[in-house]
């Protein structure tokens, strides 16, 4: 496990250090003593950190804008460490493991490490969740993906997010090439939202989704319509 360290405080960074110091699984420890240094360091690893315990209230940022943020950089798990319990409902509305109040204790740390570890163990298709712009959605719920010049486009009818990829690399993730199929050079669709295929000339077909949208199926992609027709 590689655990980053957020936290303003020396003292505090010093107790984490040793505490995370004692678990065999802890590989690598980084620390940062503010929301944009962390942010960096995260951005500049070729292998994200698997967890991010972060204070809140720091010069430079706050831990729960930063949370978002490295969210987008590829942290799978975050626990806040504050002394202030005023900020719980919104950690845990940005669906932190944990939220660990100081002072805590070695025994309270360890609980939370233990979500940690159940949360890593399953695989990222199994959880289905993707952050974009700070803000968690579910997969499942992604209807269909469109290139929009360096972007990707996530529709989740009424509204749709922009993502900073390409529709190749976006299917190339663990769990979405499973979810997605790509039916045009231009998009993909979430195949468990297709509920009518009406076939074309020229090899072409019109995919009708669940909330009344319709995608194109071009000539070069025909032949996952023997994977989507029931």
């Amino acid at each position: 496990m590689r655990v980053l360290i957020v936290d303003d405080e020396p003292a505090a960074r010093a107790k984490l250090r040793r505490l995370l110091a004692a678990e065999a699984d802890v590989a690598e420890l980084l620390e940062a003593p503010d929301a944009p240094a962390a942010l960096a360091l995260a951005r500049g690893l070729a292998v994200p950190p698997d967890l991010a315990l972060l204070d809140i209230e720091m010069p430079g940022g706050s831990g729960v804008q930063l949370a978002g943020a490295l969210r987008e950089a590829g942290v799978r798990c975050i626990v806040f460490s504050t002394a202030h319990a005023q900020h719980a409902l919104q950690a845990f509305e940005l669906a932190a493991l944990d939220y660990l109040l100081k002072p805590y204790t070695a025994e309270r740390l360890a609980a939370a490490l233990a979500r940690v570890r159940e949360r890593l163990a399953r695989p990222p298709e199994l959880v289905g969740e993707w952050w974009v712009a700070g803000e968690r959605l579910w997969l499942a719920d992604v209807q269909w993906i469109s290139a929009a010049d360096n972007y990707i486009e996530l529709h989740l009818p009424p509204r749709s997010l922009l993502e900073r990829a390409t529709l190749a690399d976006a299917l190339a993730r663990p769990g979405w090439a499973a979810r997605f199929l790509r039916v045009h050079r231009s998009h993909a669709v979430n195949w468990a939202h297709v509920r009518r295929i009406e076939r074309l000339g020229s090899g072409e077909a019109q995919l009708t989704l669940g909330g009344g949208a319709t995608l194109r199926v071009s000539r070069g992609y025909r032949g996952v319509l023997d994977a989507l027709a029931p």
